[in-house]
């Protein structure tokens, strides 16, 4: 069974969660330098079995897309060159990184851990497959 991998797109780093096999579970998988996200994709997809990316879609509270979204667009056309037989799937993530932070608050991380905005990047790809799983 092949899993499904999401990526919280950001310019400087890009969170990454994956789920299980069973599609059940999402977890956190790392945080990578986005100047590296191509070659980190291109080895994982040799190593496991992915037959869905799901890639965050930040969007304005009234619905119009984000400064970010340009960016987004510019890797998905790279993403779609590189891997043409990829399934792709965008996904709400509007508030996935507050949802991030009080998660961390929530498990008792301190303030100092809080900061760290791999980890927040990481949670955020999390919450972004948790909810296309249970969607």
């Amino acid at each position: 069974m092949a899993r499904i991998l999401a990526l919280d797109y950001g310019t400087k780093r890009t969170g990454i969660a994956v789920s299980d096999e069973m599609k059940i579970i999402a977890s956190g998988l790392t945080t990578v330098d986005t100047r590296e996200l191509m070659k980190f994709l291109e080895s994982y997809f040799i190593s496991e079995n992915v037959e869905l990316v799901l890639i965050g879609e930040p969007k304005q509270m009234d619905n119009s897309a984000s400064q970010s979204e340009v960016a987004i667009s510019e890797f998905i056309k790279k993403f779609t060159l590189k891997f043409p037989v990829m399934q792709l799937k965008r996904v709400d993530e509007r508030f996935t990184s507050k949802m991030a932070v009080k998660t961390m608050i929530d498990s008792g991380l301190k303030k100092k851990k809080r900061q760290n905005k791999a980890l927040v990047d990481e949670i955020s790809a999390t919450i972004i497959l948790q909810s296309y799983l249970y969607s």
